[in-house]
């Protein structure tokens, strides 16, 4: 029988229940349920497990939450080739395909094969010896209680710009809906490869974005007096000093999203956006 992993919201209610009630019924079914071991207190059906042993074994992993929870729900399988069904407990929900009351008739065709995979780029960057993989995006920003910070930007290797400003974003075209869009950036099919780096606030003319192809390599380098901060995902990671360099590239892994019925993309966008019809 199937092993179905649930990442859930900790901090929402709703998801915490519908977690519990999917995988009571998953078990009377015969099938094995496990989460990780911060996701559920108290009495509980759910086997739990230490995050790196979440993904050994897995058949599907369902996530209840927002697109927060997706993006643990990729950190946690590391790269494997578990495919991820995605439910909307969140207020945006761009990486979530399924709302709450479609939860049973959605796993029901999960399990069944009755689905698609929609793969997602996912960016890696290097520093320090540690390796670290996003789905939405890799930042380099000032240190909190600095104004600014200078990161000098090398693309394959030749010198490109040196950024004062609050930070740059490395982004997938999973993330130009993310953080690089509230900074002006594109917006980018999700499905596409590319890389886009956003400035955020820079003290200076040039001010866009620069949509890369996805195998260029990118080297963000601190220069100046000032420190700066490597965030994952949203995740800070990695403090930054004077002449650190993280090196970004295109991931060797992929995010595999669970899709019905042909993803409208577009679709999703104008909804979650209010973009009206002409």
């Amino acid at each position: 029988m199937p092993r179905v992993g649930l990442v859930l919201h900790e901090a929402e209610p709703e998801a915490l229940e519908e977690g519990q009630r999917i995988s009571a019924w998953l078990s009377e079914q015969g099938h094995e349920v496990i989460s990780v071991v911060e996701d559920v207190s108290g009495e509980s059906r759910i086997e739990q497990v230490a995050p790196e042993e979440f993904a050994d074994g897995l058949d599907l992993a369902i996530s209840l939450g927002g697109d927060g929870t997706m993006l643990r729900t990729v950190g946690l399988l590391c790269g494997s080739d578990v495919h991820i069904l995605g439910v909307n407990f969140g207020d945006l929900g761009y990486l979530t395909v399924i709302e709450p009351r479609e939860l049973d008739t959605a796993v029901n065709r999960a399990l069944s094969g009755d689905y698609t995979v929609e793969e997602r780029m996912l960016v890696s960057g290097k520093i320090a010896g540690k390796e670290f993989h996003a789905l939405n995006d890799i930042v380099v920003e000032r240190a909190p209680g600095n104004t600014t910070v200078r990161i000098a930007v090398t693309i394959d290797d030749k010198p490109f710009a040196a950024y004062p400003a609050d930070g740059l974003i490395l982004a997938t075209p999973t993330g130009s809906t993310a953080y690089s869009f509230s900074a002006r950036g594109p917006i980018v099919y999700p499905t596409h490869t590319a890389m886009l780096l956003t400035p955020v606030s820079p003290h200076m003319l040039f001010d866009r974005s620069l949509v890369l192809r996805p195998d260029s390599i990118v080297e963000l380098t601190i220069e100046g007096h000032r420190d700066g901060v490597v965030s994952v995902d949203g995740n800070t990671m990695h403090t930054m000093s004077p002449g650190d360099t993280i090196i970004c590239t295109q991931s060797s892994r992929v995010a595999r999203l669970v899709t019905f019925d042909r993803r409208d993309n577009l679709g999703v966008l104008k909804s979650k956006l209010g973009i009206a019809d002409r």
